[in-house]
């Protein structure tokens, strides 16, 4: 496969699903603040925009300001808007590998932003988020529907894994900045989709202990840490099948191995005693194994850095 369609295929991956979970955080903060009315909202804000790589400086901060920065700048592929644009652009780029159920999915969603914005100002920013994560499912549905099980489609859900250990540590980091407080557990599991699931895996118990397990070890759920990383390391292995006689072939396989092992081997309580650190320690690992992918299989690009407005 040539480097420039792989590219374009793993990065579809990549901006599909940070428009996904960056939709599911701003209603994350947006459903924090209405829950609490005491909650400081420029405080709120500027850990938001902490948390996503964007901190401003600006005297005063509004959710307001937030959804505009994250959620509707046209021009950054760290917004909603803007990861669906520059997801919609790889594809165009890669047309004669992508199937024409994917292509028509993401050009239709791009022609529907402008009235999904105005749906904000009609409706509220819940509906748009609504949208966007129908959107991204139903391609991601397409992807696997519709694509044979050959390099592109491993490059393209390996794209997808890697961004979403990423955003699940950025969801993660939001609870912790919260307080790390029982309501704040509940409303990052609905946030990620995983609030009946986890009800059925623990029978309503909710604690600190049980929600850290399930979003970062738990084996079954997809969205999951562990998941995502097991994924990332499947499609690795699948992409080098003569790994030689001795370790791993890349160091892209060696840098997600070592992450889910540091994962898999820790309990739950040693989790959260450290979280900071292990979350800080998976959004490097991301960083990292964007710059080894790169160096291996497409043309010398940069790391993922986030950086104020902006992907550099």
């Amino acid at each position: 496969m040539l480097s420039r369609i792989a590219e374009s295929l793993y990065w579809i991956g990549r901006y599909v699903e940070r428009a996904e979970d960056t939709a599911r955080i701003l209603d994350v903060h947006l459903q924090r603040i209405l829950a609490d009315p005491w909650t400081d909202e420029d405080q709120a804000c500027r850990s938001l925009l902490g948390v996503m790589g964007m901190p401003m400086e600006e005297e005063q901060l509004t959710s307001a300001q937030v959804i505009g920065l994250l959620g509707l700048d046209e021009h950054s592929p760290s917004s909603v808007v803007g990861a669906l644009a520059a997801a919609r652009e790889n594809a165009r780029g890669a047309r004669e590998t992508v199937s024409s159920e994917m292509w028509e999915c993401l050009n239709s969603t791009w022609h529907g932003l402008p009235s999904a914005r105005r749906r904000v100002e009609q409706q509220g920013v819940h509906a748009f988020f609504r949208w966007v994560r129908e959107r991204c499912a139903v391609m991601a549905g397409l992807t696997d529907a519709t694509m044979s099980r050959d390099e592109g489609w491993l490059f393209l859900v390996l794209g997808r894994s890697i961004e979403r250990v990423d955003m699940t540590a950025r969801l993660l980091r939001t609870h912790e900045r919260a307080g790390g407080s029982i309501p704040s557990w509940l409303t990052l599991l609905r946030s990620s989709g995983a609030w009946e699931t986890f009800l059925r895996t623990y029978r309503g118990s909710l604690d600190d202990r049980h929600a850290a397990e399930f979003l970062l070890l738990d084996r079954l759920f997809p969205r999951s840490v562990f998941a995502a990383l097991s994924t990332a390391e499947s499609c690795l292995t699948d992409l080098e099948p003569d790994p030689g006689r001795a370790g791993v072939a890349t160091d892209a396989q060696r840098i997600v191995g070592r992450a889910r092992t540091n994962l898999e081997f820790r309990g739950a309580d040693e989790l959260i005693d450290d979280l900071s650190a292990v979350l800080s320690s998976l959004e490097h690992t991301c960083s990292q194994v964007n710059d080894a992918v790169s160096r291996r299989y497409f043309r010398q690009t940069t790391a993922v850095n986030w950086v104020k407005g902006a992907v550099a």
